[in-house]
């Protein structure tokens, strides 16, 4: 039977920033998904995996899987052109900010090979946190309150302050007074943020699998922050923290209605107040807890997600416990 190829992209460690300064702290995170990605996808028969690689990320791997190393002279969207035309499928981890998710999952659309993540219209609602507060609130899916700056007139309270397609804290800050208020807004672009009631309750994302308007809860996990100058940075992640996810269910069930294109691994996080649970982003890619599932139940996700190409997933846990993910405390992450 003939190999499935797959092609690897994972943006901030796959030459996307090929042509400048890479970020450490992200490519660092970026480093954790690819490898924990690689490592499973090593472990699926008839998979055949080509990782597109920065040539700074020579040797970090540590499978020696076949790369095609990205150099400065490259153009990287010419790149996962020409790779794509190699392969049979590809697997995109890139950021929803400025459109680049969207229009590498296009890309792969249009060449007619397989996308094993959520499509480009998945992608436009889920990385707009505006359009997916229009779409939660739609079908009456609980999520925070949501205005767009432009819109807002101060009221005392606490607000937090967004851009509409930053990834996790980056381009976030908590206000708790007009001064502080006035002084964040002056130096954004109002058209290009939200803002929201700053609420208090336990942050936690859920880890799932999306088909065709079916969800699939594969664990909830705990994200850790401190609030240091007005925002908010992500310092790890406990991967399975909670036994008992069936409280969760009706959440992914809901949301894979709502949004029935999204496909393959997704993240959602929430904020667990008293009384209910808030959906606060839809994360339609990997994300950081993925590096955690295998230790943690011993499941291959990137084998459930491409089970999903014939059928369904068999998520049958061979192991339960928490799995605690450290991050940088000094910088702003996906989460």
């Amino acid at each position: 039977m003939k190999k499935l190829k797959i092609l690897v992209f994972e943006y901030i460690t796959g030459g996307g920033f090929n042509s400048s300064e890479l970020p450490d702290s992200l490519a660092q995170e970026g480093l954790l998904m690819l490898q924990a990605l690689v490592d499973d996808i090593t472990w699926i028969e008839l998979v055949d995996p080509l990782i597109m690689l920065d040539y700074r990320m020579i040797g970090k791997l540590t499978h020696n899987v076949n790369s095609h190393i990205i150099k400065p002279e490259h153009e990287c969207q010419q790149e996962f052109v020409q790779l794509m035309a190699l392969c049979d499928a590809a697997w995109i981890i890139a950021p929803e900010s400025d459109g680049i998710l969207q229009n590498f999952s296009k890309t792969v659309e249009r060449s007619g090979k397989i996308l094993l993540t959520s499509s480009s219209n998945a992608v436009a609602v889920a990385g707009d946190k505006w359009l997916t507060y229009r779409c939660l609130q739609k079908h009456c899916i609980a999520t925070v309150p949501t205005q767009k700056l432009l819109d807002f007139s101060y009221t005392s309270g606490e607000w937090i302050i967004k851009s509409v397609d930053g990834v996790g804290c980056t381009d976030s800050y908590v206000v708790a007074d007009e001064l502080e208020f006035t002084a964040i807004i002056e130096s954004v672009d109002k058209e290009k943020y939200i803002i929201q009631p700053h609420m208090q309750g336990e942050k936690t994302s859920l880890s799932c699998l999306f088909k065709h308007g079916r969800g699939w809860l594969v664990c909830a996990n705990q994200q850790h922050f401190e609030l240091i100058d007005q925002q908010y940075y992500l310092t790890g992640i406990t991967v399975n923290f909670h036994s008992d996810t069936t409280k969760y269910q009706d959440v992914v069930s809901n949301i894979a209605k709502a949004m029935p294109d999204l496909w393959g691994y997704v993240g959602i996080d929430l904020i667990e107040t008293a009384n209910q649970h808030l959906v606060l982003e839809i994360n339609p890619r990997l994300t950081t807890s993925y590096v955690g599932i295998y230790e943690g139940l011993g499941i291959n996700c990137a084998r459930e997600v491409v089970r999903l190409l014939t059928g369904g997933p068999l998520l049958k846990p061979t192991r339960n416990k928490a799995v605690t993910i450290k991050l940088n405390e000094q910088e702003n992450h996906v989460s």
